[in-house]
């Protein structure tokens, strides 16, 4: 037996539930006997109940329907990068100063400059949280200067 919206596959819960709805079978039922052909892995009741529903209702998929409003998650590609451009430009913007710019929310922001640019606040500039390769070398470079001055007494 086929539902539209759900692609063939015999061992899919969402497409047993559907067949067992269409059959007749109560959620109890249905849950009952996924439990015991897929034990542990098998859907909760309250889920397998929501999903007969759904069916019984007609629908075709038991995906959510979309919701108005703002998205989730901001932490998109598009984001991140405008974030990065906006610190390139001005190393010394505030978040007040990026929220204004983009319209994302303070928490969005945050994690946008410290979980994916890696960046901190240091003295009144955004700068990364890790050094490359080249700012390691220079700084090992200028410690030996300096030890080296030091151990000559100029």
């Amino acid at each position: 037996m086929e539902i539209p919206g759900v692609q063939r596959n015999p061992g899919n819960p969402i497409e047993i539930s559907g067949i067992r709805t269409i059959l007749g079978a109560d959620p109890t039922t249905t849950h009952q006997e996924l439990s015991t052909a897929i034990g542990s892995n098998a859907p909760s009741y309250s889920t397998v109940a929501r999903w007969a529903k759904r069916f019984r209702e007609g629908r075709e998929d038991v995906d959510d329907e979309p919701r108005p409003g703002r998205p989730i998650s901001e932490l998109t590609e598009r984001n991140i990068e405008l974030v990065r451009q906006i610190i390139n430009n001005d190393p010394h913007s505030t978040y007040d100063d990026i929220i204004a710019e983009t319209s994302l929310s303070h928490g969005t922001v945050e994690r946008i400059i410290h979980d994916h640019l890696k960046m901190k606040k240091v003295t009144s500039r955004w700068v990364p949280h890790e050094l490359t390769d080249e700012q390691k070398q220079e700084r090992v470079r200028i410690c030996r200067e300096n030890l080296a001055r030091f151990e000559s007494g100029s």
